[in-house]
């Protein structure tokens, strides 16, 4: 399964070459969201937490000066669940094709809004990155949301493996309207979303 961008350039973006990361980097990754994960769970003592933030900031004086530009450093570009970004829910995609984009995923600690259930910006954030999938995937030209309109039907669960469905549904001139589903593994709708893409002009 392919998941290479467009080589085309469109106005306000550069072309990104698609890059398989390290082992080393992707366990480096799976540790920081561990951490955030913890950074939003934990009710410690102030020594603890002193102490944290020491040693956070020995890994940002250890990482500084390796900061790349953008479409240069994994992130963003990875062949890898959520890109290799940290922002992204890092689902797996399991299917990529003109008709639509598949991926499987759970939302963790980090997510959490509240009640044991998944914040709805993290839904958005979900629906917004396979929408844009689902426009690499058929290969059409880069495109920007212009809107996203989400529906939360039931209450979405952390820590639970759920799928979304992303497809374009119809095309009208440089418009791309694109329609996503998140459901339970019962087949329950979780929410679904409807976007509006629209591709941006060669430059």
């Amino acid at each position: 399964m392919t998941t290479e961008l467009p080589r085309e350039t469109a106005a306000g973006f550069k072309s990104l070459k698609p890059t398989r990361p390290t082992p080393q980097f992707t366990e480096f990754l799976e540790t920081l969201r561990t951490v955030q994960d913890l950074a939003v769970a934990v009710n410690a003592p102030d020594e603890v937490l002193a102490d944290a933030t020491l040693q956070a900031q020995a890994l940002i004086d250890m990482l500084e000066s390796h900061a790349a530009p953008e479409g240069t450093s994994f992130a963003g570009r990875a062949v890898a669940p959520g890109r290799g970004h940290l922002m992204l829910p890092a689902w797996r995609v399991e299917t990529w094709s003109a008709e639509g984009v598949r991926a499987k995923g759970s939302f963790r600690r980090y997510h959490l809004g509240g009640n044991g259930a998944a914040h709805g910006g993290a839904i958005a954030l979900l629906f917004d990155e396979m929408c844009g999938m689902a426009i690499f995937a058929a290969r059409k030209p880069v495109a920007r949301t212009a809107y996203l309109h989400v529906n939360y039907r039931n209450l979405t669960p952390l820590d639970v493996e759920l799928t979304v469905e992303t497809r374009i549904d119809r095309t009208e001139g440089r418009k791309r309207f694109v329609v996503s589903t998140l459901t339970s593994p019962a087949g329950t709708v979780l929410a679904d979303a409807e976007a509006l893409m629209i591709e941006l002009p060669k430059e």
